[in-house]
């Protein structure tokens, strides 16, 4: 397969050191951020990693779907545009595949996390709270596997109700809330924890990453799906709809 990537960060170099690793793939371009990004410049390629910025995604979106290239991205911080940028992938005939995390052990400590949040739910003595770590770097907090995390939660357990990043000037807060907190310290790679505590009891799921390695990988191989993918059936796809047509 070739690949054009959008984005020559610290990720976009992980993405292209695990392409050249493989004889079976190869880079169509690297396009950077003063790069011209037109349709055109994606012809020829089978797929598209991008892992830039939030303004640089948005404003490279057009280009990418008119390409008829499916899209693969990392990047986060629109996640409340989803119901947009899904319309504009629909209009296209296009196929796009969002995560905030590659990682095949954040996607089992996500689905780790559902169950718990759902066994949980009928007892009032459990509460539960999600805390993540990141390096000084990242732009963005919550971070986006932080917030794919809350909303697993609010789907599985009925008693919480809504995501609260900070916490209030005055009171405390509900039962109701599901509490994110963000640390950013020193190099930290990424590290994600849900808390769940009682009077009796804590128990604690954690996913700590020891390097980009294994979200670059998790990349490519959700591209590889996405290519195959594309040809039968366009469209928004997650890395959920990745991992149950790979584990069924």
């Amino acid at each position: 397969m070739k690949f054009t990537l959008v984005g020559n960060g610290r990720m976009g170099h992980e993405v292209a050191a695990i392409i050249e690793s493989s004889p079976l793939h190869s880079i169509a371009a690297v396009l950077d951020v003063d790069a011209l990004i037109t349709p055109e410049v994606f012809r020829g390629s089978d797929a598209i990693i991008d892992f830039t910025v939030r303004d640089a995604f948005l404003q490279n979106l057009d280009a990418m779907l008119a390409s008829g290239v499916p899209v693969v991205t990392g990047t986060t911080g629109w996640d409340g545009l989803l119901e947009e940028v899904a319309a504009k992938v629909s209009a296209a005939g296009a196929s796009l595949l969002y995560s905030a995390n590659f990682s095949l052990g954040v996607n089992v400590f996500l689905r780790t996390l559902r169950e718990a949040a759902r066994l949980i739910a009928p007892f009032a003595q459990f509460d539960i709270a999600i805390e993540e770590h990141h390096h000084t770097g990242k732009a963005d907090f919550p971070s986006g596997t932080a917030l794919a995390a809350a909303n697993v939660i609010l789907s599985a357990n009925s008693r919480k109700q809504r995501i609260v990043r900070e916490l209030p000037e005055a009171g405390r807060l509900e039962s109701e809330d599901l509490q994110v907190a963000s640390v950013r310290l020193g190099s930290v790679f990424g590290k994600h924890s849900a808390f769940i505590d009682s009077a009796a009891d804590e128990i604690v799921l954690s996913h700590t990453a020891k390097s980009r390695s294994g979200f670059a990988s998790g990349a490519v191989e959700a591209a590889v799906w996405l290519a195959g993918r594309h040809m039968k059936l366009p469209g928004m796809y997650s890395m959920d709809d990745f991992l149950n047509e790979l584990l069924a």
